[in-house]
């Protein structure tokens, strides 16, 4: 228990505006990812070698799966933070930030060591060979040297929004997405090192942006941000930061789970189907960047509003990030279902591809509105870190998907994927509305 005195005797203000300060910059820091991985392939691609072009994409494939397991260091630190912030303990926030950093750097210490692994067996368990996979362990050799400081900028990033400095992350994503395309156009083209160029492209913005980050923080708070002994060897507050990312890292493997199944049995439809889903899944990650940004705002702010134990505010902050969340949504729904033929005709020119991706366009229109309720939870219960429910409700909704999958594929193949996959996204959303309550008056009893 914290003493009364412990808490801010300011109510936290939840307006429209303080949850768009957050979500309006992560979305556009969101959307800057993207434009790195078409920056390194046009990089790679001016080379004319196929085998170079392949070994970057499976490289890239490798990476994301590795860092996006791991992205549970960026949200536990905007939860566990926020919350130290509600409840005035400023020693605790540069303690959890400073844990956060010893477990990035423990991370990314295994990722080099296991490094040779990675390099030699990597490649080839994605299928990779010759050529394809000299060219990505030239790739990964390089990359995962900044491991460690890849994890860092995950803490980093999610300390500044953690205090609810949206423009803050946003700048730190610009400046390493920026300095990563760069230098890899000058690295990979001017210098002509090709695909180790871009790979020395991107270490380089990694540690810029961490370095960056590091004088911010020291800049903006002296003093108190200098890290103790104590902070980074309370058992018990380490345990509990282990707990939390345990349980985000399940939920980020059963995500990896439903997609990767999606693709495995698209597959077997054939070469068309498979690359008219893989079409239409971009639809699904654009409505993503938004509704990440808006789970990103849930976060801070739950996590603040629990923090200070404020239940009106935090009820005000779980019903408009839910409604600017719906709202994005039900746009995002309209804007495919109108505009969707000419999207997928920007995306291919191959005629069956865009055929059978008219198809099924529909289906991948409504994955914004099944996702929305699904990541909007997703960032209250973070915020709040009632992970477990969230790791439990998560597991319930994958056997659901892979039931959907079992029943509908066989009666309508692709047709009852995509209905699958709609199915996922919606049981994720109830499943954890259905627990909101119940949790919402466990915890703000527990703290009275």
């Amino acid at each position: 228990m914290h003493s009364p005195s412990a808490f801010p005797s300011r109510p936290i203000e939840v307006s429209h505006r303080s949850v768009l300060a957050i979500a309006v910059p992560m979305t556009l820091g969101f959307v800057t990812t993207p434009l790195l991985g078409l920056t390194d392939t046009a990089v790679v691609g001016r080379s004319g070698d196929a085998a170079q072009l392949a070994g970057l994409a499976i490289a890239a494939a490798l990476f994301d799966l590795l860092f996006a397991s791991l992205n549970f260091l960026r949200a536990s630190t905007t939860a566990l933070v926020a919350q130290a912030q509600g409840r005035g303990e400023t020693t605790e926030l540069f303690a959890v930030f400073w844990r956060s950093i010893v477990l990035s750097v423990g991370f990314g210490l295994l990722i080099l060591i296991a490094s040779p692994a990675i390099v030699g067996f990597g490649p080839a368990m994605m299928g990779a060979d010759g050529g394809v996979q000299a060219a990505a362990a030239t790739y990964i050799g390089i990359r995962i040297l900044a491991a460690a400081v890849t994890l860092s900028n995950f803490t980093l990033l999610g300390f500044v929004l953690g205090r609810g400095m949206g423009s803050v992350g946003l700048a730190l994503q610009i400046l390493l997405n920026g300095v990563n395309i760069a230098m890899s156009i000058l690295l990979g083209i001017t210098f002509g090192f090709g695909i180790a160029g871009v790979a020395w492209g991107t270490v380089i913005g990694e540690v810029v942006a961490m370095l960056a980050g590091f004088a911010f923080i020291f800049w903006r708070y002296g003093p108190a941000a200098v890290p103790h002994v104590s902070m980074v060897t309370d058992r018990a507050k380490l345990m509990a930061l282990f707990r939390l990312n345990r349980d985000i890292l399940i939920r980020t493997f059963s995500l990896i789970t439903a997609f990767t199944v999606m693709t495995r049995i698209g597959a077997g439809f054939g070469a068309v189907t498979l690359a008219a889903n893989a079409v239409l899944m971009n639809f699904f990650m654009i409505a993503s960047f938004y509704l990440d940004g808006m789970a990103t705002a849930a976060e801070q702010i739950t996590g603040e509003t629990i923090g200070a134990r404020q239940r009106t505010a935090f009820e005000r902050a779980v019903k408009l990030t839910g409604l600017w969340s719906f709202g994005l949504a039900l746009a995002s729904l309209a804007f495919f279902l109108i505009f969707g033929n000419a999207v997928i005709g920007f995306i291919t020119t191959a005629g069956d591809v865009r055929s059978v991706a008219e198809t099924y366009l529909v289906y991948a229109a409504l994955t914004a509105l099944t996702g929305a309720l699904a990541f909007h939870m997703d960032g209250v219960f973070i915020g709040a870190t009632w992970s477990s429910e969230m790791r439990n409700m998560m597991l319930v909704a994958l056997a659901g998907y892979l039931a959907s999958v079992a029943v509908l594929v066989p009666l309508f193949s692709n047709h009852g994927l995509w209905i699958a996959l709609n199915v996922f996204l919606g049981l994720r959303g109830l499943l954890l509305l259905a627990r909101l309550k119940p949790k919402t008056d466990q915890t703000f009893t527990d703290s009275q």
